[in-house]
């Protein structure tokens, strides 16, 4: 509202402004000058509270900038300001109120030319070397089978869109930040996407970006970014396009793909092999089955042959075997017919009843035959067989030979 009205009057050329409000009034439109500058720098002191005080001074005619650069984002860039130094500056110009003095607020600062920024380049890369930033025993492995991904990259342009239609369809749940990925510029949103993340269920990070050139790399080189990368909790994927130096966030993470398209196959990989391992053991199982099949089918046909021939190996013996049973069951008719015939013969030759016919008699008392004379005594009724039928008589008289003899 202030603002506003201090516009306002100055538009109607009505109001008689304080010098305050003049430099207040005129901060409002240098707020607005947004600019990079390059210069060399010819001053630089750090003052008692941290922030930076420096002047570019221009090549061409020596004209000077006077800068100042705040604490936190001159501890952000990881560039030490020294005399000589050729940077490039970005900000706006604001009027300092109780000095009246204009001074150039610098956002972000960074080397100018490619020179400089290859020394920075190699010098930060040396540091961190030393230190074991780098070093391969401190990667973590991909997670296998990771499904809950946080991606930081740019919406902008076909990195994103090239990563979503090369991920596989395995209902990965995506996570994504939009962050600027050019210049130094960029470092500001990078971190604060890597702290957003952090506190994230994630089970990997991927960083991507287009190739470029070390200038719109500088990003990617800067020491405390590198920092959070290589002591992000969970694996992270370096996803950056570059020419001939390696980003120093890709040397940092658990693994550096060369193209953001690259990093969509790391992750499908072990989804991949699963799927492939499944019809493997799918196509494993059909064939045993088949076999197994195949087998036992072959198997039935040989116990059915087997059987087929046993039973008639038994029929052949069956019938053999009744063939010699039936002509020995004759053989033993004949001499069973035979024997009966004989005895029949004995019987008949022995048969009391033949005697009869030759004159002899049979002598029975109650139903049993008398053979002796003390079988029956005088009163007995005796009936006497003979040939052609019975005698009854009663016996009045016994003669025992004995005696008589």
């Amino acid at each position: 509202m202030e603002t506003d009205k201090l516009i306002m009057n100055m538009e109607n050329n009505k109001k008689i402004f304080s010098v305050s409000e003049f430099i207040k009034l005129l901060n409002i439109g240098l707020k607005r000058s947004q600019a990079k500058i390059i210069g060399e720098v010819s001053e630089a002191k750090i003052g008692p509270t941290g922030h930076v005080y420096f002047s570019l001074k221009d090549e061409v005619d020596g004209s000077v900038m006077n800068c100042i650069i705040w604490k936190y984002n001159y501890g952000l860039y990881g560039i030490k300001l020294e005399v000589g130094i050729k940077i490039i500056a970005s900000g706006n110009p604001e009027i300092y109120a109780p000095s009246g003095r204009l001074s150039f607020i610098a956002q972000t600062i960074e080397l100018a030319g490619e020179g400089a920024l290859k020394k920075e380049y190699e010098q930060l890369k040396k540091k961190l070397t030393e230190e074991g930033i780098f070093a391969e025993e401190k990667k973590r492995p991909i997670p296998v089978y990771a499904q809950k991904i946080g991606l930081i990259t740019s919406k902008q342009g076909a990195v994103l869109s090239d990563f979503l239609n090369n991920i596989g369809k395995y209902n990965f749940q995506i996570k994504m930040i939009d962050s600027r990925v050019e210049g130094q510029d960029a470092v500001t949103d990078l971190l604060a996407s890597i702290k957003t993340f952090k506190k994230q269920d994630i089970d990997v990070l991927i960083i991507m970006r287009g190739g470029g050139s070390l200038e719109s790399m500088m990003a990617f080189n800067n020491e405390l970014l590198v920092r959070e990368v290589a002591n992000f909790p969970v694996p992270v994927i370096a996803a950056i396009g570059h020419d001939k130096d390696v980003p120093l966030v890709a040397l940092a993470a658990d693994l550096a793909v060369s193209t953001p398209t690259a990093a969509a196959p790391v992750i499908n990989k072990s989804w991949n092999e699963a799927k492939w391992l499944l019809e493997r053991y799918q196509r494993d199982i059909i064939n045993k089955y088949e076999e197994i099949l195949n087998n036992a089918s072959s198997l039935i046909s040989r116990i059915l042959d087997s059987a087929r021939n046993a039973l008639l190996n038994i029929g052949r013996e069956l019938k053999n075997l009744l063939n010699k049973s039936l002509s020995g069951f004759e053989e033993l008719l004949l001499r069973v017919d035979q024997k009966l015939k004989y005895a029949e013969k004995l019987i008949n030759l022995n048969n009391p009843e033949r005697q009869l016919l030759l004159g002899y008699s049979i002598a029975m008392i109650n139903g049993k035959i008398v053979r002796k004379t003390k079988d029956f005594k005088i009163g007995d009724n005796i009936n006497l067989r003979v040939s052609d039928g019975v005698i009854i008589s009663q016996v009045d008289k016994i003669n025992n030979n004995k005696k008589n003899g």
